[in-house]
């Protein structure tokens, strides 16, 4: 059995800030975010809003979708770094809020590249026969965990979330090819230090900003053009393609010039690299099913297209996947 995505759904919070609005927090201006980062806007959830509550609305969208109803799922995974709480689970509280009465339910945390992490991990279990409907989103806080005095982050990230139904199908769709991985002792190059059981949230911590994301660019970027080429290759070997045989590629949207970077490594033209970065910043898990919900709307995907999937981040963390687009 094959785990075909049969719905999809994409949610972003109302609130858009704009690079000039930025101009009037941090030092920084309009123009040399978009030139340095490709991003123009991103969006940030309203008071009292959470990731489980953008994870609902996005996985009510994919479910309509899917024609699929909350009590036929059996497993919900939400892949975030910004739980609603440390304890339970996401994926739990979205259970709660779907009604999904018979789902099993866990979180995902791979950074950046939690979605296709999860993907594969989904795709495994569907392949093995315990489960045959699956929702999976990738929805991610990103805004309360932003030094608004950092111009090197609180440019970059916003808030976000998408969705997918998976379900079981004897056709050759869904997730073919996976390669995952992680770059040994690199993670102070992009991480959140304070907060959890090493470095608790003491009050000197705080006064540290500690509390918040903390990135050496230059170096991630470095790390993340290769390891997203790298993998890209491997798994399109996989199943015995090459880039020509892609009709679309979906990258993790952290930075543009990442992605043309990767995009001309690949010997893949621009206008078959899907990029949304302008509109959303980084929103993390939530990028790469922000982006093929997208895509997927705007017809950029049709059945039985390949995709190739690609992504990077904290850990260092790294994965890529080939992707048979299509139904049941």
């Amino acid at each position: 059995m094959n785990a075909a995505i049969t719905g999809w759904g994409r949610y972003a919070p109302e609130r858009v800030l704009t690079n000039e609005e930025l101009e009037q927090i941090v030092d920084t201006n309009a123009e040399w975010i978009q030139s340095r980062t490709g991003i123009q806007r991103r969006h940030i959830v309203a008071e009292g809003q959470a990731t489980s509550d953008m994870a609902t609305r996005a996985a009510r969208i994919a479910l309509a979708k899917a024609g699929v109803q909350p009590e036929e799922l059996d497993l919900i995974v939400v892949a975030t770094t910004s739980p609603d709480l440390l304890l339970p689970s996401t994926a739990a509280l979205v259970q709660t809020k779907l009604g999904a009465i018979n789902a099993g339910v866990m979180d995902m945390n791979a950074a950046c590249c939690g979605f296709l992490y999860a993907l594969s991990a989904v795709t495994a279990m569907i392949r093995g026969g315990g489960v045959r409907k699956v929702l999976l989103c990738g929805a991610e806080t990103i805004s309360p965990f932003l030094n608004w005095q950092d111009r090197n982050t609180c440019v970059i990230f916003g808030d976000a979330a998408g969705a997918v139904i998976l379900e079981a199908s004897e056709q050759e769709r869904g997730l073919q090819a996976y390669k995952l991985g992680a770059i040994p002792d690199t993670a102070e190059l992009l991480w959140i230090k304070a907060g959890a059981t090493l470095y608790p949230a003491t009050h000197e911590r705080l006064d540290q900003s500690e509390q918040y994301i903390q990135m050496n660019g230059a170096e991630v970027f470095k790390y993340a053009v290769r390891a997203m080429v790298e993998s890209s290759v491997h798994v399109l070997q996989q199943v015995g393609k090459t880039t020509a045989d892609v009709q679309l590629v979906v990258p993790h949207q952290a930075n543009l010039r990442i992605i043309e970077a990767v995009a001309k490594r690949l010997n893949v033209p621009m206008e078959q690299v899907f990029v949304n970065i302008q509109e959303y910043g980084n929103t993390s898990a939530a990028t790469l099913p922000v982006a093929i919900a997208e895509a997927a709307d705007a017809g950029r995907m049709q059945p039985g297209d390949t995709i190739l999937l690609t992504a990077f981040g904290g850990g260092l963390t790294w994965a890529s996947g080939v992707l048979v687009w299509g139904g049941k």
